[in-house]
Order: C-alpha cells, then sequence, then structure tokens
C-alpha cells in the first residue's frame, strides 16, 4: 500500500502544480472575448477564430480542471443524502462510485477520444466555419483531461481505501487554510481596527 500512496501524492501533487497554470485560461479566454468584441465595436470587423480560441481556452481549462476539483472534492453530489451517514459509509459510497461510474466513464471517453483526437490530428481538421481554426488542438483536450481525471481517480480510490484501512486520516477532510475570501475579510477587519484604534 505504502507504494500505491506515494503514486496517489504524485498524482495529487502533478494535478496541483497543473491547476496553478490552467486557471489562467480563464484570464485568457476572457481577454480574448474582450478583444473580439471591441474590435468588432471599433473596426466593424472580425473573425471566427477569435471565437473558436476564445472556446478552446474555456474547454481547455474546464477539461485539465476536473481533475483538481476532484482531487478538492468540490464535485456536486447529493449532499443531502450523502451527509446523513457515517464518514465510513461515506468513504465506502465513494470506492463504489470511482469502481463503477467514474473511471469506466473516464476509460470509455479515452477509448473513444485518443482515435477521434489522431484522426483530427493526421487530416489537419480544420473548422468548416470561415476564418476557423485547426481542430485537433481542442481534440487533444478530451484524453488530455479525462486521463487526468482518471489518474485522479484512481489516486482518490487509493486514499479512501487506506482511510478504510486506517493508514492514513480522512482524506475529504479539508486543510486549515484560509480561502481568498477569508484572507481578504481579516485584512479588512485588521484595517478597520487599525483605524479605531488611530481615532481612539
Amino acid at each position: 500500500m505504502g507504494a500505491l500512496l506515494g503514486f496517489s501524492n504524485g498524482v495529487d501533487r502533478f494535478n496541483t502544480w497543473l491547476n496553478k497554470y490552467v486557471i489562467w485560461l480563464i484570464l485568457v479566454a476572457t481577454l480574448v472575448s474582450a478583444v473580439n468584441a471591441l474590435v468588432r465595436k471599433i473596426f466593424n470587423t472580425s473573425s471566427n477564430a477569435f471565437l473558436e480560441i476564445q472556446w478552446y481556452f474555456f474547454a481547455a481549462s474546464f477539461l485539465l480542471a476536473a481533475a483538481y476539483t476532484l482531487l478538492n472534492n468540490e464535485h456536486v453530489k447529493i449532499d443531502v443524502i450523502y451527509s446523513r451517514f457515517s464518514r465510513r459509509t461515506q468513504t465506502q459510497i465513494d470506492i463504489f462510485g470511482f469502481c463503477v461510474f467514474l473511471l469506466p466513464m473516464c476509460t470509455a471517453i479515452l477509448w473513444f477520444g485518443i482515435p477521434f483526437f489522431y484522426k483530427g490530428f493526421i487530416s489537419n481538421e480544420m473548422s468548416s466555419n470561415a476564418g476557423g481554426l485547426i481542430r485537433w488542438p481542442v481534440y487533444a483536450m478530451l484524453p488530455l483531461g479525462f486521463g487526468l481525471l482518471w489518474l485522479q481517480g484512481v489516486s482518490e480510490l487509493i486514499k479512501r481505501v487506506a482511510f478504510l484501512q486506517g493508514l492514513i486520516e480522512d482524506p475529504t477532510l479539508k486543510k486549515d487554510e484560509k480561502s481568498a475570501e477569508e484572507l481578504l475579510a481579516e485584512e479588512i477587519r485588521k484595517l478597520a481596527e487599525a483605524k479605531a484604534q488611530q481615532q481612539a
């Protein structure tokens, strides 16, 4: 189990590292959208390439961040029912979900997605829209995104089994790190206290 936990730790670290860069794709997509709108309004011209590259960046950010979302246990669940069970039962439900739904779904998408990407890459398939872009870069996001999600699913499965065996602490417990909103609220509180002390 030690080697498996080492593998799990490596997957977690890689997806955490990757997400630091993937998050910037949202900003890039937003900037492309803004530039496209300005060019269209000011110069009365545009290109489908602007729209398509925006979609490409959004698809990449969504698919590549899915594994990190799973790592942080942020995927949507039916918490009204799930939260009523004991932590051990919740872990068993997670294991069932990973084995019966998540991993088989990711495997199926990889099975069909890799040849789909390869066909587009070999043929250098172009968008049917005037001024459109080549398609294979966005096709590559399917096997990449679901490959990362598959790896993270295996990592989560390993951690859940290790938790049931008493080898590690609950992997779903949030670390004692403050969110950006909490840090901002704390900073505002400190500024308000400092201002109040100056006025006193």
